[in-house]
C-alpha cells in the first residue's frame, strides 16, 4: 500500500526526497496505519438510510441545505472562508429532517420550519466542532476536521460563531417562546458536554450517569426539533409534550447507536475518528455495562486496561462485545424507540405521522439486529 501511495504521487509530480520540510510522508504512512488500527473485526453490519426521504422530504431537505450554507454569506468576508468548510462537511442532516417531519405533522412545510431546521443545524455544527477541539479528532465526515486544519483557537472561535448565529435567527422567528427553546436546548447540550468532560477517566460513573449526560448532550437538540414546530403552529400542549418525548427518546436512543459505533463499527462507514471515546476517557454504555456486570477479577483487569496509556482499543472491545456490552447497550436503544413509537400515537394516525414512524421502526429494526453475531 505504501509504495501504491508513494507511485500516485509520483504519477502526480510529487517527488518526496524533494518535499522534506513539507511533510514525513513516512511518519505521516505510520499515523495512516495507526488509525486503521482501531477498526475492529468484531463491528456492527453497516447501517440502512432509515430517513429514507420521499420526493417530497428530499426536495425540502436540498432547500434547507441550500439555506445552511448560505449563512455563511452573512459572516465577514475574513471568517466566510472558515463558516463554509464547517457547514459543507454535509453530514446525514437528522435534526432538520426531524424538524421538517414533525413540522408536517404540526401543519405543514412552510418557511419558519424551513428556518428552523437550518437554526438547529447550525447549533449542532457549532457543537461537532466543539466536540473534535475537545477529541483532538482528525476526521469528521470523511474529511479533516476545523481543528486538524486551523488548530483550537480558531476551530473554538468559529463553534462559538456558529452557535451565536443560529440563536440570532431564532429571535427572527415570529413566537419569542421558540429562541427560549432553541437557547435551552444550546445550553443543555454544553451542560452535558461539561458533565462529560468532568467525568472522563471516571471508573465510578454509573450506566445511569452515562444516561443523564446523554439526555442534555443528544437529547436536548432532537427534543427540540420535534417539539418547536408544535410550538411553532400553537398546537396543544399534550401534543407539544408527546412531541418533546418523541425527540428525546429518539436522540438518546441515536446516541447510544453511535456510541456503540464508535467502538464496534469502521473508520468507512462512519467517516470519522473512532475510538476517540476510549482514548480520551469518554465510557459509553457498553463498557459502562461490562465494568459493572463482570465478576470482579475481570472487571479489575478491565479497568487496568482502560487506564493504561495507549491501551490496545481492540482488546477492550471484545472484551466488551464478550461481556454483553453491545447486547445490552442496542437493546436499551430499542426501548427507548418503542418508547418513542408510544408518543407519535399521541400526535395521531395519519399519513403524516406514518413517515417519522417509519423512520423510528427503520432505525429499530435495525438495531435489533446491528450486532453481527
Amino acid at each position: 500500500m505504501k509504495t501504491k501511495i508513494k507511485e500516485g504521487l509520483s504519477f502526480l509530480g510529487w517527488r518526496l526526497s524533494a518535499l522534506p520540510l513539507l511533510f514525513d510522508f513516512d511518519g505521516l504512512f505510520s499515523r495512516f496505519l495507526e488509525m486503521r488500527s482501531v477498526v475492529r473485526k468484531a463491528g456492527l453490519r453497516p447501517r440502512p438510510d432509515w430517513i429514507r426521504a420521499n420526493r417530497g422530504l428530499d426536495l425540502e431537505l436540498k432547500e434547507v441545505e441550500r439555506r445552511i450554507l448560505h449563512q455563511a454569506t452573512l459572516f465577514d468576508p475574513g471568517a466566510e472562508t472558515y463558516v463554509r468548510y464547517a457547514l459543507e462537511g454535509g453530514g446525514k442532516r437528522l435534526r432538520p429532517a426531524l424538524v421538517l417531519l414533525a413540522g408536517q405533522v404540526a401543519g405543514e412545510r412552510n418557511d419558519p420550519i424551513r428556518d428552523l431546521a437550518v437554526i438547529v443545524e447550525l447549533v449542532h455544527v457549532a457543537s461537532l466542532i466543539h466536540d473534535d477541539v475537545l477529541d483532538r479528532a482528525d476526521l469528521r465526515r470523511a474529511r479533516a476536521t476545523c481543528n486538524a486544519k486551523w488548530g483550537t483557537e480558531l476551530s473554538v472561535l468559529l463553534g462559538d460563531a456558529l452557535f451565536a448565529h443560529g440563536l440570532q435567527l431564532a429571535t427572527r422567528l415570529e413566537d419569542p417562546e421558540v429562541a427560549r427553546r432553541i437557547a435551552e436546548a444550546s445550553r443543555n447540550l454544553c451542560e452535558g458536554e461539561i458533565l462529560q468532560t468532568q467525568r472522563r477517566f471516571d471508573l465510578k460513573m454509573t450506566t445511569g450517569d452515562y444516561l443523564h449526560v446523554v439526555g442534555l448532550k443528544t437529547g436536548a437538540l432532537f427534543r427540540a426539533a420535534a417539539e418547536v414546530p408544535f410550538l411553532i403552529f400553537k398546537a396543544a400542549e399534550v401534543k407539544r409534550e408527546a412531541a418533546r418525548s418523541f425527540g428525546h427518546q429518539l436522540g438518546m436512543a441515536y446516541q447510544i447507536y453511535d456510541d456503540c459505533l464508535d467502538l464496534f463499527g469502521t473508520d468507512e462507514e462512519s467517516g470519522k475518528t473512532l475510538g476517540t471515546d476510549l482514548r480520551k476517557g469518554k465510557w459509553t454504555l457498553p463498557v459502562l455495562h461490562a465494568l459493572q456486570t463482570l465478576p470482579k477479577g475481570e472487571s479489575e483487569k478491565l479497568r487496568m486496561q482502560l487506564v493504561q496509556e495507549n491501551g490496545e482499543i481492540e482488546g477492550v472491545a471484545e472484551k466488551v462485545r464478550q461481556a454483553g456490552g453491545l447486547k445490552f447497550s442496542l437493546r436499551k436503544a430499542v426501548d427507548l424507540l418503542e418508547r418513542a413509537k408510544g408518543d407519535l400515537k399521541v400526535l395521531g394516525d395519519g399519513e403524516k405521522v406514518g413517515e417519522l414512524m417509519g423512520m423510528t421502526e427503520r432505525l429499530t429494526d435495525y438495531l435489533k439486529t446491528a450486532d453481527h453475531d
